[in-house]
């Protein structure tokens, strides 16, 4: 009896106009990817953004007490961070 294999891939197809092809065909050379890996992380990364900005956050109230201690305390220098911002612009 011959075995059926479950595909893990689904065919997702757009139309879309040959500029914005052609835009998201630059953008992907120039990531040293394909269009179609481009375009998969480019879609996965804008709807992860949007699950998470609609998830609620929960935490205890001795999570949420600690939180707004921690963004209420006065700002400290990271060393790391001054260094990072002298640096000069990359051109």
């Amino acid at each position: 009896m011959p075995r059926t294999v479950k595909r893990k891939d689904h065919p997702l197809s757009m139309r879309l106009p040959e500029i914005d092809i052609a835009i998201i065909d630059r953008a992907a050379i120039l990531r040293g990817r394909s269009r179609t890996d481009f375009v998969r992380e480019a879609a996965v990364r804008a709807a992860e953004d949007v699950v998470m900005e609609t998830a609620p956050i929960r935490m205890s109230r001795a999570g949420f007490k600690a939180f707004m201690a921690a963004l209420s305390a006065p700002a400290h220098v990271v060393p790391e961070m001054v260094e990072l911002f002298r640096r000069p612009a990359r051109q």
